[in-house]
């Protein structure tokens, strides 16, 4: 691993929480600390989109030793410091007006704060954005945190894999994830393009 210390999740207001979900449970199958933060927005999505309420995989999640979750306004908390040492961070999903404020620096809750540690500590940071279409200022946001070293990771499906459902399209772009998070040197064979077959 590229550093001790946890992973930092964060998981913001947009679709995809299985995605934020699938990212999580891979993290701790691989016995890699995670440090969650979620925010409230994030929770209502949550509540539309899985099946398994955000409370009972919140409480199978800290059942793991390597777990630890902060509330969304706990700015008190170690990962609000550059001095608490992280291995990286993923927001994941990761909402545009998140987005928006990362490349603005402000750090009004945790997640956000985590963030701006990150980029001012020169950490790895990925962001999960889910949104289509893109108008400019999206556009321009993630333009500004790309140039800051910011690995910007639309889940984009691998349609040359001829992914047979939602699950192999998460598998490959958490696969990504980790590739970002340095946790990885790169994908697994099944994600991997090998070209046409002889």
């Amino acid at each position: 691993m590229s550093a001790p210390g946890p992973v930092v999740v964060g998981i913001s207001g947009a679709s995809g929480s299985l995605l934020a979900r699938q990212t999580v449970d891979t993290l701790l199958d691989r016995d890699v600390p995670v440090a969650l933060v979620c925010s409230n927005d994030a929770k209502l999505v949550w509540q539309e989109e899985m099946d398994e309420p955000f409370s009972e995989v919140l409480s199978r999640w800290s059942e793991t030793p390597h777990f630890t979750s902060y509330g969304i306004g706990e700015m008190k908390a170690p990962i609000a410091s550059g001095t608490h040492p992280v291995r990286g961070m993923v927001t994941v999903p990761c909402s545009m007006a998140t987005i928006a404020a990362m490349a603005r620096g402000l750090a009004t809750n945790l997640l956000l704060r985590a963030a701006d540690v990150s980029l001012k500590e020169k950490r790895r940071l990925v962001v999960v954005p889910r949104e289509t279409p893109l108008h400019a200022v999206h556009l321009e946001n993630m333009l500004t945190l790309a140039r800051m070293g910011v690995t910007v990771l639309p889940p984009e499906p691998a349609f040359y894999l001829r992914p047979r459902g939602v699950d192999d399209i998460v598998g490959f772009v958490v696969s990504r994830i980790m590739v970002a998070l340095g946790l990885d040197d790169s994908l697994p064979r099944e994600y991997q393009y090998l070209g046409p077959s002889s």
